[in-house]
């Protein structure tokens, strides 16, 4: 969802690997292909794609049906992904690991 906007957008991503299977950089992947998709949906027609990261985002896992989904805020939209068939601490630990790699480094040179 979209702020200040009611309509509810629906989009799937293909993944190659099962959720059981993910790494922190399936889960920085699959995170960054879901915030490029907010983008497209903001602005269609944009000719080129802007580079994505992961900063400023809230986020929850949550369990439900038979396995866990993301829910998660940025400034501009809120989504929701899965259900995925993970333990739900399984997949908190991978989204810990995919923001902390995701994150430019801090040394100055």
């Amino acid at each position: 969802m979209l702020r200040h906007d009611e309509r509810v957008f629906t989009e799937t991503i293909d993944h190659p690997r099962d959720a059981d299977a993910w790494t922190a950089v399936d889960l920085e992947q699959i995170l960054k292909a879901i915030l490029a998709r907010i983008d497209r949906i903001q602005h269609p027609g944009r000719p080129d794609q802007p580079p994505v990261s992961l900063r400023g985002m809230n986020w929850i896992v949550s369990p439900y049906q038979q396995g866990v989904a993301i829910a998660f805020e940025i400034p501009s939209a809120s989504a929701v992904a899965g259900p995925f068939s993970l333990a739900q601490e399984a997949l908190e630990r991978l989204m810990t690991e995919a923001f902390a790699a995701s994150r430019p480094p801090t040394t100055i040179h």
